[in-house]
């Protein structure tokens, strides 16, 4: 029996935490799950439900649907191109997560179930040219998307179309589109395109280097998604009558030379560029189109690439600050303790 909970997996990620915040915000019941640690989550809230569980499994999935209403499954093992190039297989396990939380959704009454797919789902034939046409939703068949993270996500898609025609579970399903903001990733190698140029324009600054390296040559295009939008449009998704996939993604195009362009006015410098061909670029354009989402909610994001990305920034530029403080009290630290340490002095060797 339903308790009017909304159950958020994945809620130490990036989108999850900011879904989190806001449901909190208006006084819903959440009860948040992930598998990390919780020092881990990007955002954690004491005044809600606090859980972390492995959704790959079964039993855990139970568990965590147990008295909700209202399900968003954003639990997945993910990151930015250089990790979904790398990591087919982990991509593709989360199929176990999907399938079982739809399963467990199902057998205790869950009335609404939220899914988030990605614009990797797209045939990549359509996404050859930098000067890409928008990508409309039946723009996924024939099927081509990206391979592993893409064809997982759009399996997903599909089976929960299948629980809502089979079961009567209403699914709802949103394209996101290359989300960014504050509190998310921008180190370690899971990070998007938006953090990681953030973060190399900062660490040039405080390195003192001048350079950056751009990954491709620059040209490649995509649009960008500002997380206020994606957290707005997930939630009127979900409240909708939207019952196939719909693009969420802002339709501002640029190109990464462009976005690279945008940080450093931002920063207040200029880099000289260093183009590795060789790294993963993903395709050559990406671009959303938003004639549905505008025809069903009347509205679209809208947030402009340069709004949110000086406050992505300004977020990235605190945790790297922060960072190299801890780093450097640390370092002096240590140092301060070799040199009080009693030396050992041989006894050839005089003293002054």
């Amino acid at each position: 029996m339903s308790e009017n909970i909304v159950v958020v997996c994945g809620a130490g990620g990036f989108i999850g935490g900011h879904i989190v915040a806001a449901l909190r915000r208006e006084g819903r019941p959440v009860r948040a799950v992930d598998c990390k640690p919780f020092d881990e989550w990007y955002q954690r809230f004491d005044d809600v439900e606090n859980v972390r569980a492995d959704l790959q499994h079964l039993d855990a999935c139970h568990a965590a649907a147990r008295g909700a209403a209202e399900v968003y499954q954003l639990a997945a093992d993910m990151g930015g191109m250089g990790f979904i190039e790398n990591n087919k297989a982990l991509c593709m396990l989360s199929v176990l997560t999907n399938t079982h939380m739809l399963l467990a959704a199902r057998a205790v009454g869950v009335e609404r179930f939220f899914y988030s797919s990605s614009a990797c789902v797209y045939n990549a034939e359509k996404q050859r040219d930098a000067a890409v046409t928008p990508l409309k939703e039946s723009d996924a068949y024939p099927a081509m998307p990206e391979d592993g993270y893409g064809w997982e996500k759009l399996f997903s898609e599909r089976m929960c179309r299948h629980f809502r025609e089979d079961f009567g579970l209403e699914t709802r399903v949103a394209r996101y589109h290359n989300v960014y903001g504050p509190h998310g990733t921008w180190q370690g190698g899971r990070e998007k395109a938006p953090a990681a140029i953030c973060r190399k324009v900062i660490e040039a600054k405080f390195r003192r280097t001048n350079s950056i390296e751009i990954w491709g040559t620059g040209e490649q295009t995509r649009s960008f998604m500002y997380i206020d939008d994606c957290v707005h449009g997930s939630r009127a998704i979900l409240e909708s009558d939207i019952r196939d996939p719909i693009n969420l993604g802002s339709s501002e195009l640029v190109t990464i030379n462009g976005l690279v362009d945008v940080v450093e006015e931002i920063a207040g410098v200029k880099l000289h560029r260093h183009y590795n061909l060789g790294a993963p670029k993903g395709v050559n354009g990406r671009n959303s189109d938003n004639t549905r989402i505008k025809a069903e909610l009347g509205w679209e994001p809208s947030t402009s690439l340069r709004t949110g990305m000086e406050r992505t920034y300004r977020w990235i530029y605190d945790e790297f600050a922060r960072q190299e403080h801890v780093s450097t009290k640390r370092s002096s630290a240590v140092a301060g303790v070799r040199s009080n340490a009693p030396l050992r002095v041989q006894p050839t060797v005089a003293s002054d």
